[in-house]
């Protein structure tokens, strides 16, 4: 088991760093910052019974002669096959890429891994094994997620630039423009006003950079959701990729990748509010690295 210490000879900034925060047998990670007083602050939120999801729409393909699911964003996530299991009664196989572009997903924090090791310090090659995870995979999520959401929408005002590098002011001044705070325990989402699109290599994607992450580990956010995440190209080729390397790897932050916040947007914005309660419920199916989940929020 990795040791808890860690000795930096950097002068740059210490990466954060949750391992041994919650012992040696956690898998819910930041996920333990969301107290039954945080859910209550939560619940508190609902005063009006509008509600918005997070989700990207999805329309199955047609599973008709490969086995296999796709891992390119030009295609579905969800292949499917049609039956029948009686007289007048129709049913389908479907066949899931939980991680695609075009894909709402949650990320466990066996998906991950820092050198040879999963969080908090198991060997890779026992916890993600040909039979399933063993450890820190969607299982801890089986009992879902609720919690206090904060949009704080970078692009209100038209989408981000490309290759825009998100920081710690994006964040503050996006709070000061709206009138809400980020507190322990909270949802962070992130709107950069991008759709879910193939990455393409000669239009760089704006992202969150290290400096964000390090303000989302001192503000304590339990959860992560964007329409768009680590910046492609990387932000720093030479070092850990921020949201996953740190945020998931690191710092032990399940994220929910390829939201759509669009509509979101649009109510926090008809309402003149960006705090809402925020539900997520993934399916019950254990032992896997991520899982797809429509999040809710009600305001």
């Amino acid at each position: 088991m990795r040791g808890t210490e860690r000795v930096s000879t950097s002068t740059e900034p210490e990466i954060p760093d949750n391992w041994g925060r919650w012992g040696a047998d956690d898998e819910l990670g930041t996920l333990n910052l969301i107290t039954d007083e945080v859910r209550a602050r939560a619940a508190a939120e609902v005063r009006t019974g509008r509600w918005a999801s997070l989700a990207q729409p999805i329309v199955p393909n047609p599973m008709i002669s490969s086995p296999f699911a796709p891992t390119t964003v030009d295609v579905s996530p969800v292949q499917q096959v049609m039956t029948h299991t009686g007289v007048g009664v129709a049913a389908d196989l479907m066949l899931v890429t939980n991680h695609h572009a075009k894909s709402t997903h949650i990320d466990a924090l066996a998906h991950w891994s820092t050198g040879d090791e999963v969080y908090p310090g198991r060997p890779r090659n026992q916890v993600v094994t040909p039979a399933g995870v063993a450890f820190a995979s969607t299982s801890a999520f089986a009992a879902g997620i609720v919690t206090r959401g904060v949009l704080l929408d970078l692009a209100a005002d038209g989408p981000l630039p490309s290759g825009h590098a998100v920081t710690s002011r994006d964040f503050e001044e996006a709070e000061e423009r709206q009138g809400v705070e980020v507190r322990p325990g909270d949802a962070l989402a992130v709107r950069f006003g991008w759709p879910a699109d193939p990455l393409i290599a000669d239009r760089p994607t704006p992202g969150i950079s290290l400096d964000a992450v390090r303000w989302m580990h001192r503000r304590g956010v339990a959860l992560y959701t964007g329409d768009r995440g680590d910046a492609y190209p990387a932000l720093d080729p030479e070092g850990p990729s921020p949201l996953h390397g740190v945020a998931l790897g690191r710092m032990a932050m399940p994220l929910i990748d390829a939201s759509h916040l669009d509509d979101l947007a649009a109510l926090c914005a008809e309402l003149g509010r960006h705090s809402f309660l925020l539900t997520v419920a993934p399916p019950r199916v254990h032992g896997m690295t991520g899982s797809p989940v429509n999040p809710t929020a009600v305001f």
